[in-house]
């Protein structure tokens, strides 16, 4: 081999900086496929040719694009004209974006005043996929030492606001929690699926879940559900701290104001309790 064919042997093994091509390729239909839903929000409705001059591209780019799109709903064909139109599955995806929207601009002072009165952390989650993911928190003056839970996915079966959650979910969706292997996390973590099960049946009966050094020893938490106008869980409001300030003795004070406090957020999100 020459010299040259050597040293260009050596270049091509070379990282040259640039991503893979697949993976460009893959952003690029990303980007492509929002430009789509960017294209029907402003139009109203396009076919497919209106749409591929729009994105520059060939018409069989821009079905193929449309394809995947009406596949998850994001989009749907006029059977008619031929037309799309941005179809039902956007208004799920901006109705849970709403949804966290309004509970946090909602619950704000709610948090606030709870935390302040209680001198704990206060959170607010929302269910996302298989685990409850805090959206808001406030700490109280005595939660200085509290962690910061924000953007936290924490599992359905060790905390207080999953056992909500989870409770007032539809029968099939607690039987795919509950067939699955619930972590242990701490010594009291609930693992057997049968006495979950009771528990969350306890939890509608009662209207509110308190854990106790489930997700971490030391942390005991108590939580409320808040809904929306039409009486579905959307959300749970929690109160935690460590376990010898929410002792046996103050912790029906905790759940009576944690309680009042998710009826209180329930009443602005438009539910008539």
């Amino acid at each position: 081999m020459t010299e040259s064919a050597k040293t260009e042997a050596r270049e091509r093994k070379q990282p040259t900086g640039r991503p893979p091509r697949g993976a460009v390729s893959a952003v690029q239909s990303v980007d492509r496929a929002v430009t789509v839903l960017e294209i029907l929000a402003r139009l109203g409705e396009a076919g497919v040719t209106e749409i591929a001059d729009e994105l520059g591209v060939h018409k069989s780019t821009a079905f193929r694009l449309l394809g995947v799109l009406e596949n998850r709903g994001l989009v749907a064909q006029e059977q008619e004209r031929g037309k799309y139109y941005l179809g039902a599955g956007v208004l799920r995806l901006a109705g849970a974006a709403a949804v966290r929207l309004d509970i946090s601009q909602e619950g704000a002072a709610i948090c606030r005043t709870l935390a302040d009165e209680l001198g704990e952390t206060v959170n607010i989650a929302v269910l996302e996929s298989d685990a409850a993911v805090n959206i808001m928190q406030t700490r109280g003056p005595a939660s200085v030492t509290a962690q910061n839970w924000l953007g936290r996915r924490t599992p359905l079966h060790a905390t207080s606001s999953g056992k909500v959650l989870l409770a007032y979910q539809p029968r099939p969706v607690q039987e795919a929690v509950l067939s699955r292997k619930l972590p242990r996390l701490t010594e009291r973590t609930v693992t057997s699926p049968g006495e979950l099960r009771d528990q969350l049946a306890e939890v509608v009966e009662r209207g509110f879940a308190v854990a106790v050094e489930e997700l971490e020893l030391g942390l005991r938490a108590v939580a409320a559900p808040v809904r929306a106008h039409d009486g579905s869980v959307i959300g749970a409001i929690s109160v935690s701290g460590p376990a010898y300030r929410l002792d046996a003795e103050r912790l029906p004070e905790v759940v009576k104001r944690t309680v009042a406090a998710g009826e209180e957020l329930s009443r602005r999100m438009g539910y008539a309790c």
